[in-house]
């Protein structure tokens, strides 16, 4: 009897338990919360991107279930008169924080730990939905596989595993060793190979050739020993150009001439670009002023480790002179050309930002790269598809986001203003559908004044230079 009662109790307890635990979830990830948002004007981002106006838009299990339908009982209402609705934006370079590197004895982990929702606030406050990791390890699987339990609020992750001469997780010196090298990163998780600067050319072609039997795209830069025959590294499946910098890295004449030849060349190939137009705009800010980066609105995001790299041991600002300026403005104004020579040419052009580079912030820096496409000939609508459907497309996961389709993904952006008027308005969000979850400006403003105010308590905790002697073991 007293068994009885016993496990009769533990029964109940157990119980409780559990229902708690299915409370918690789903007010957590709250999947089956049914939204619906009334008198928008959408912007559907699709081929003929008709705006529909006064629109109704219902979300539902993660997903767009309608526009211009009926609304469910029960559903939660949001208020989008005088507001415009655009699919997530998608950063298609970036180099994400994650806990690493394993410097020390067995066992004991990395030497240093990133707290994962801090870093993804970023991205998330300012709509970027998706991101492409273009130099991925095994520590940002686990960083997606916490978004996708639904721990962390974060953009989906596609990720690159990076292939190079030396000096990387992954290397290879001879074409054997590139096509294993592939074969190994597909093992591991990585969808996609991104090859480097030091691959000698057999390598490289090896790995291109291989990573198409594996099915995995390839995108990255143009390996150094190709300058002056540049076009022999536009291979069958050498998919898409990480930085509008390959190519002024392949000549010394920063011509019209030469960019029309390179978008001929990407063409002729079938090779999308990246044009990454930030990262030489902020390399020639940093290197005429360490202030460009101290008196960033958006410094205060940055984790104090990287804060204190970027002026310590900025490789930029270090040695700088008047001749690297000009070079760098040089290269500034070349990379412009390119953009209206691929524009021309009829290359199709994503929208990627080198996030993580110094001065380049994550998350904040897509708005700035969306504006420097159209002052380099892009129209706003093309910027746009940049950092949404032709992004989607390239990834091959148009069928799942990019546009604003019933069916969809809910990655979706709510502005206070037209962003096909005035490109900067992409930065005027009212809220945010992250994967289907609803972020109202209070709640990411809440957010990112967290990371701020976290950073700068632990701001004397960080020392770029001293973090790096503990690593060496110094």
């Amino acid at each position: 009897m007293k068994y009885s009662k016993l496990l009769i109790l533990l029964i109940f307890i157990s119980l409780r338990l559990h229902a708690q635990n299915k409370s918690q979830i789903e007010i957590k990830n709250p999947e089956n919360t049914t939204y619906a948002i009334k008198n928008v004007s959408i912007i559907p981002m699709t081929m003929n991107n008709e705006v529909i106006e006064k629109a109704t838009i219902v979300i539902q299990n993660k997903k767009i279930l309608s526009i211009n339908d009926r609304i469910p009982a029960g559903a939660t209402t949001i208020d989008g008169k005088g507001k415009w609705l655009i699919p997530g934006l998608i950063d298609m370079h970036v180099h994400n924080l994650a806990d690493g590197p394993y410097k020390s004895y067995p066992t004991k982990g990395p030497a240093l730990h990133f707290d994962t929702q801090n870093f993804m606030t970023l991205y998330v406050a300012n709509g970027v939905t998706t991101v492409f990791e273009l130099s991925a390890r095994a520590e940002h699987i686990g960083q997606r596989n916490e978004i996708l339990r639904g721990d962390i609020i974060g953009p989906r992750i596609a990720l690159a595993g990076l292939i190079d001469g030396s000096n990387a997780n992954m290397t290879a010196t001879t074409p054997s060793e590139g096509r294993q090298t592939v074969r190994l990163a597909k093992g591991e998780g990585y969808e996609f190979i991104k090859v480097y600067s030091q691959l000698n050319k057999a390598t490289f072609k090896a790995i291109v050739d291989e990573a198409e039997k594996q099915k995995m795209k390839v995108v990255g830069h143009i390996p150094n020993e190709f300058k002056n025959n540049t076009e022999e590294a536009f291979v069958p499946h050498f998919g898409l150009v990480a930085h509008a910098e390959e190519f002024s890295k392949q000549t010394d004449r920063f011509t019209d001439k030469e960019a029309e030849r390179f978008a001929s060349m990407s063409k002729k190939n079938g090779t999308w670009l990246i044009p990454n137009l930030s990262n030489l705009v902020y390399i020639a800010k940093q290197a005429r002023s360490l202030d460009s980066v101290r008196n960033l609105e958006s410094f205060k995001y940055v984790h104090p480790l990287m804060q204190s790299k970027w002026i310590v041991s900025n490789q930029y600002n270090q040695g700088t002179n008047a001749q690297r300026i000009a070079y760098y403005d040089e290269l500034v104004d070349f990379h412009r050309k390119i953009v209206k020579a691929f524009k021309k040419e009829g290359v199709p052009i994503v929208a990627g930002t080198d996030a993580g580079t110094s001065g380049i912030v994550w998350g904040f820096s897509l708005h700035d790269e969306l504006k420097l496409l159209t002052e380099a000939g892009l129209n706003n609508e093309e910027a746009l598809a940049a950092a949404t459907r032709l992004a989607a497309e390239w990834l091959e996961i148009d069928d799942k986001i990019g546009t604003i389709e019933p069916g969809k993904f809910a990655d979706l952006i709510l502005l206070d203003k037209n962003p096909l008027e005035n490109i900067r308005n992409t930065g005027k969000i009212s809220g945010v559908f992250v994967n289907g979850q609803w972020l109202d400006k209070h709640k990411m403003d809440t957010m990112l004044s967290e990371v701020a105010k976290w950073n700068k308590a632990n701001k004397e905790k960080y020392n770029w230079k001293e973090t790096l002697k503990k690593i060496r073991g110094k």
